[in-house]
C-alpha cells in the first residue's frame, strides 16, 4: 500500500492511499469515494479485494474525505463543491480515468461526474452503489435539522436515532419511538465502530446537507458517461432502488443491477460477490476501450 497527503487549494490536506499496482496507468485506476461517517481504514479490506479482483496491473484509490481519518476538517465554507475539487485532485494525482461512489460517496461521484462532463475530468466509468442522492424530491429530509441540534447539543445517541429513522425509514428500528431508540443507540455506541461513528457526527451534518438540501432534476444527470452502472443492494432500504432506477432511464446506455442477497454495507465488508460483479464490470468496459 501506498499513502500520500495531498494539500488542498483551501489550504487543507487529504490522505489517499492506493492498493494494487502504483505505476498503474490512468485506465486501469478506480477511485474509490467512502459513504457518510466512514474512513478509508474502512475500505481497506474491499480496495485490496477489488485490487486483486481487477487483476496485474490495476490500482485502487482510496481517499479520506474531509473531517475522517488524516484529512483536514471540512472548512467553513464547505459544500459539494469542496467535494469535486478534493476528487478532481485525486484524479489529477493518480491520473483515475474510473470512479467508485458507495452511499453518499455516490451523491459525491454522480454530481462531480455531471460537473466533469464535457472535460478532461469525465471519468471514463462511473459506479455508484446505494447512492445517497436527493433525486426529485425521493429524500425527506424533514429530520436533518434536529439531527444537526442534537450533534451541535452533544447528544449523539438521540442524533443517531435520528440518522437511523432518516436514512432507513423502513427498517425495523426506524420504527421504534425515538427515546427508546436513542437508548439502544447508546449502548451499541461502545462498540468501536460505533465510537468512531460519534466521532464523525460533526462531519456528518456538513456532507449530509451538502447531499440532500438541494433537490437534484433526474434530467440533469443525463449528461454522465454511457459506462455508468447503477448498483443495489436487494436488502438495502427500498430509497436507493428507487433513486437508482430513476437514474438510470436519465443516463443513456447506462446499466442497472439490483444484487439480491446484498445489502448496504456490503462493499466496506468486501462481499466477495460484490466485487466480482464489479471488477468484472471495470474490465470489461476498459476492454472495449
Amino acid at each position: 500500500m501506498k499513502e500520500q497527503v495531498l494539500a488542498t487549494d483551501d489550504g487543507g490536506r487529504l490522505a489517499l492511499y492506493t492498493y494494487g499496482a502504483e505505476n498503474a496507468p490512468g485506465t486501469r485506476r478506480v477511485v474509490v469515494i467512502g459513504g457518510a461517517f466512514l474512513t478509508a481504514l474502512i475500505y481497506r479490506p474491499f480496495a485490496i479485494a477489488l485490487a486483486k479482483g481487477l487483476g496485474e496491473g490495476w490500482a485502487v484509490d482510496v481517499y479520506d474525505r474531509r473531517g475522517r481519518g488524516d484529512s483536514s476538517d471540512q472548512p467553513a465554507d464547505y459544500s459539494m463543491d469542496t467535494e469535486i475539487a478534493d476528487l478532481r485532485l485525486v484524479m489529477d494525482t493518480t491520473g483515475a480515468r474510473n470512479i467508485l461512489g458507495h452511499s453518499l460517496g455516490g451523491s459525491v461521484a454522480l454530481n462531480a461526474a455531471q460537473a466533469f462532463a464535457g472535460t478532461a475530468h469525465q471519468p471514463d466509468t462511473l459506479v455508484v452503489y446505494d447512492a445517497a442522492v436527493n433525486i426529485d424530491g425521493s429524500m425527506d429530509t424533514s429530520w436533518l435539522p434536529g439531527f444537526e441540534k442534537d450533534v451541535n447539543a452533544g447528544r449523539p445517541a438521540h442524533a443517531m436515532a435520528k440518522l437511523r429513522k432518516g436514512m432507513q425509514p423502513s427498517s425495523t428500528l426506524s420504527r421504534v419511538p425515538e427515546p427508546i431508540l436513542a437508548g439502544l443507540m447508546a449502548m451499541v455506541s461502545r462498540t468501536r465502530v460505533n465510537r468512531l461513528l460519534r466521532t464523525l457526527l460533526p462531519s456528518g451534518v456538513g456532507e449530509l446537507k451538502a447531499a440532500f438540501k438541494e433537490v437534484d432534476d433526474v434530467a440533469t444527470f443525463a449528461v454522465l458517461p454511457r459506462r455508468t452502472h447503477f448498483m443495489v443492494g436487494g436488502k438495502s432500504p427500498e430509497y436507493y432502488q428507487e433513486t437508482a432506477r430513476r437514474l438510470h432511464a436519465a443516463v443513456p446506455g447506462s446499466t442497472f443491477k439490483v444484487s439480491p442477497e446484498q445489502f448496504h454495507g456490503s462493499i466496506p465488508a468486501a462481499v466477495s460477490e460484490l466485487v466480482s460483479d464489479i471488477s468484472a464490470f471495470f474490465t470489461a468496459t476498459t476492454n472495449e476501450n
